[in-house]
């Protein structure tokens, strides 16, 4: 049983690592123009490619997925539980919520802008998309519409406070569906490792690098709160969302250490170039 045991981790650890090497390989038709310019306007152009790249990569699946699913109305498999309804409605916590959209920008803020460091984004990101197109497959196969909206009161979904604003924009921008795993939760939990990782490298002994690290895990989980206490999603879909997020980045983490073991002279991000 243990030869069994240690055999089965081996060959886990081993799909890991080719997963790793893939994702750690730029995906040249993408990347090129990208490193090409990478130093361009101090190193900015590079991180607009980045963000280019998260709109068709990583928005673009969410967004139409999400309109698709509720125009065509079918639940496939409900997570609803009596726990989901029983969770209070938080006003205040939309605020958290809708944070999320801030990890992105500072994820490309808090990014050493050195090649090493440029290697690993381009890695991060291209796990990001890929956690989100396989989490895309899964909200088409397996529709289901968060059906809580009624329990959000007349007096926050109609009134003209900084709340009752914020409400409104989530509603118009997302549909109730794309429940599970909740990107919210997968996206925000790889991000906010990505963060500490970076800010550590930049400067691991400042007091201020390691409260600014504290203060985006606390709003992490006020995040995995709030998606609950705004009814935007079951209990069900915060559980599946760290599971894809913690898979997401154990294999994301290989790759970014392979990364930064390389010599500069390695320091070659298409194959093709490694062989002259």
């Amino acid at each position: 049983m243990p030869d069994y045991s240690s055999t089965v981790v081996s060959r886990l650890q081993e799909r890991l690592d080719s997963i790793a090497d893939k994702i750690s390989t730029p995906w040249p038709l993408i990347w090129a123009p990208a490193w090409k310019q990478r130093h361009f306007l101090g190193g900015n152009w590079f991180l607009i490619h980045i963000l280019i790249f998260g709109l068709f990569g990583i928005a673009f699946p969410y967004f139409s997925s999400n309109q698709f699913v509720a125009a065509n109305g079918v639940t496939v498999w409900d997570p609803e539980t009596s726990i989901d309804r029983l969770i209070p409605v938080i006003p205040w916590m939309i605020v958290p919520y809708i944070a999320l959209f801030l990890y992105y920008p500072v994820t490309l803020l808090c990014t050493p802008k050195d090649d090493h460091s440029r290697l690993e984004l381009i890695g991060g990101v291209q796990m990001l998309s890929v956690a989100t197109l396989a989490c895309t497959v899964i909200f088409l196969i397996f529709p289901a519409e968060i059906d809580m909206r009624d329990q959000i009161p007349d007096a926050v979904l109609e009134g003209d406070g900084l709340f009752s604003t914020l409400f409104s924009y989530m509603h118009a921008m997302d549909e109730p569906w794309n429940a599970w795993p909740s990107l919210h939760i997968a996206h925000s939990y790889f991000l906010t490792r990505s963060i500490s990782r970076w800010m550590r490298i930049r400067s691991s002994e400042s007091k201020m690098v390691k409260a600014f690290i504290s203060l985006v895990w606390v709003e992490f989980f006020l995040l995995s709160i709030s998606i609950m206490t705004t009814k935007q999603h079951y209990v069900w879909d915060l559980f599946t969302g760290i599971i894809v997020g913690v898979i997401g980045w154990k294999i994301a983490v290989r790759a970014l250490n392979r990364i930064r073991d390389l010599p500069e002279e390695k320091l070659c991000p298409y194959p093709e170039n490694e062989k002259k």
